[in-house]
């Protein structure tokens, strides 16, 4: 019985840690990256919201505006770059080269250091969407 439980220990440890781990870095990330703009809870009224020609979005809505389905491919792609949104392209910064030049001398490690990073992030959207 006493195996069964630390078993059943690990397995959930290592079952619910990498969540954890990607709420908790996807939270920094955002607070980094993201919060200026979008805000500390993601609604689009960061301090440079005001500042920037084109409105920041409320990124706690797209589940929502995606028929209750959180977009998850469509938001690491705007992370990253590759979706060639105007906002994302000249205003909004591309995070996947800012993210990758602290892992940039790592090589293959690097690129999936950062592919972890924009996974977190986008994992954290999907946390605070609104229901």
């Amino acid at each position: 019985m006493r195996m069964i439980r630390l078993a059943t220990l690990l397995l959930s440890s290592v079952l619910f840690a990498p969540v954890t781990f990607a709420d908790e870095t996807g939270a920094q990330l955002f607070g980094d990256y993201c919060a200026a703009c979008h805000g500390a809870s993601g609604k689009g009224d960061g301090d440079m919201a005001d500042v920037i020609n084109v409105p920041s979005p409320n990124l706690t809505l797209l589940s929502k505006s995606n028929d209750g389905v959180f977009p998850m491919l469509r938001v690491i792609h705007t992370i990253d770059g590759r979706t060639g949104v105007r906002a994302h392209a000249s205003v909004m910064p591309l995070f996947g080269k800012t993210l990758s030049e602290d892992t940039s001398d790592l090589g293959y490690a690097g690129i999936l250091t950062t592919r972890g990073q924009i996974l977190s992030l986008a994992m954290y959207l999907e946390s605070i969407q609104e229901k």
